[in-house]
């Protein structure tokens, strides 16, 4: 009955509509639709198949990766796994959060334990110039769209006033398909995609040979090779390289 009146509300006095209503009505019709629930479903599953591998190596002791030592994000990887039980500790800590991820009743704990993780790990990848930046950048913005899901659970621990958000629960709505918002969901995607491809001007990438073969279609070839060799070579820290690549070719 309050969504009817809420609805009737906002139909009969669009002007009047407070920004937290209009949010409200958006998210009450977006809870009944099946398209937005198989969406959060796809992201729990997503997300837990993302935790579960690198989970399952801490535990097992061995090594995140297979880069070269003198890799910037390499370098990481090799203190992380010289920790001790820190190191499987953070991999309980995955494979936990994954498992309740998969499990519907806890799927909202495992969404809120995944995002300090996840977004952890996303700005480290930025940090240093890692290939894996778009999977990690489409992973946070999957565990968002989990946290928006239950925001009904999760609005009790924010500062909003419940009169404000102008709902108390949702009821089964229209299941036609939402084009807009899954046609933003590609666009979204292919921004991430495309826009990390001409985010640095240089990467080490993940090997010797992968960052020398880039070198060919760099705009200073020479500047390219130093610095790959800076990397792979010398192991000198990523800034160090970014520098001296950045002094050579004239920026």
């Amino acid at each position: 009955m309050k969504n009817k009146v809420l609805f009737k509300y906002l139909r009969k006095f669009p002007n009047d509509m407070h920004l937290l209503s209009r949010l409200a009505a958006f998210y009450l019709e977006a809870k009944g639709n099946k398209w937005f629930r198989y969406f959060a479903t796809f992201c729990r599953i997503g997300l837990a198949l993302g935790f579960i591998p690198s989970g399952i190596v801490k535990i097992m002791g061995d090594r995140f990766t297979a880069l070269p030592s003198n890799h910037p994000l390499g370098h990481y990887f090799d203190a992380l796994h010289l920790t001790g039980y820190y190191y499987t500790f953070i991999g309980a800590g995955q494979l936990i959060t994954a498992v309740l991820l998969l499990i519907p009743r806890t799927a909202l704990l495992g969404a809120l334990m995944a995002f300090p993780i996840i977004l952890n790990i996303c700005v480290l990848v930025y940090a240093l110039r890692f290939e894996g930046t778009r999977i990690t950048t489409l992973m946070l913005l999957a565990n968002i769209y989990l946290l928006c899901w239950y925001f009904d659970r999760i609005k009790y621990i924010l500062p909003f006033r419940q009169a404000d958000l102008g709902m108390q629960e949702y009821t089964p709505g229209s299941n036609k398909f939402p084009f807009k918002f899954f046609g933003l969901v590609i666009a979204i995607i292919a921004a991430v995609i495309i826009g990390n491809h001409f985010l640095y001007n240089i990467r080490p990438g993940n090997s010797a040979e992968e960052c020398s073969n880039g070198c060919a279609g760099n705009s200073n070839p020479e500047a390219c090779t130093r610095f790959c060799d800076c990397i792979y070579v010398q192991g000198k820290p990523l800034d160090v390289c970014v520098a001296e690549y950045e002094k050579a070719s004239g920026r």
